[in-house]
C-alpha cells in the first residue's frame, strides 16, 4: 500500500521532515518512491518556509490510491489540498496524569458505600 508520510532528516534535536510517497513496508527514513514536499516544525506556524508541497504531484498520488498518515493529512488539510481530517476525541489528554488517577479512584470509593448500604438494609 502506498503512503504519503514524513521521513525524518536533520540533526539530533533539530528535525526536518520530507513528505514522501513510499510503500508502507519500507522503513520510515529508508527507500521512497518520490519526494513531494518538506515540513520544518521548528519554524513558527505563520512562516511560509515551514511547509513546502508540490500540489500537482500530491494530487496525482492521492488519485493513485496513496493514503496520507494522520500528520500528513493535517498538513494537507491546512494547505487545502484535501479536506481537513476530523479531530480525535481524547478528553483525558488535557488532564495531568496524577489527577487522572485520583479521578479514577474517587468514583470507585463512592460506589462502594452505595453498594454496601442496600445489603445492610436487606438484612
Amino acid at each position: 500500500m502506498l503512503k504519503l508520510r514524513l521521513s525524518r532528516g536533520g540533526t539530533k534535536k533539530r528535525p526536518v521532515y520530507k513528505v514522501v510517497v513510499a510503500d508502507s513496508r519500507f522503513a520510515r527514513d529508508g527507500r521512497f518512491i518520490e519526494k513531494v514536499g518538506f515540513f520544518n516544525p521548528l519554524l513558527p506556524k505563520d512562516k511560509k518556509e515551514r511547509v513546502g508541497l508540490e500540489a500537482e504531484r500530491i494530487k496525482y498520488w492521492l488519485g493513485q490510491g496513496a493514503q496520507p498518515t494522520t500528520r500528513v493529512a493535517r498538513i494537507l488539510g491546512e494547505n487545502e489540498l484535501m479536506p481537513m481530517p476530523a479531530n480525535g476525541n481524547n478528553p483525558q489528554k488535557a488532564v495531568p496524569k496524577k489527577e487522572r488517577k485520583k479521578e479514577g479512584e474517587e468514583p470507585a470509593k463512592e460506589a462502594a458505600p452505595a453498594a454496601e448500604a442496600p445489603k445492610e438494609e436487606q438484612k
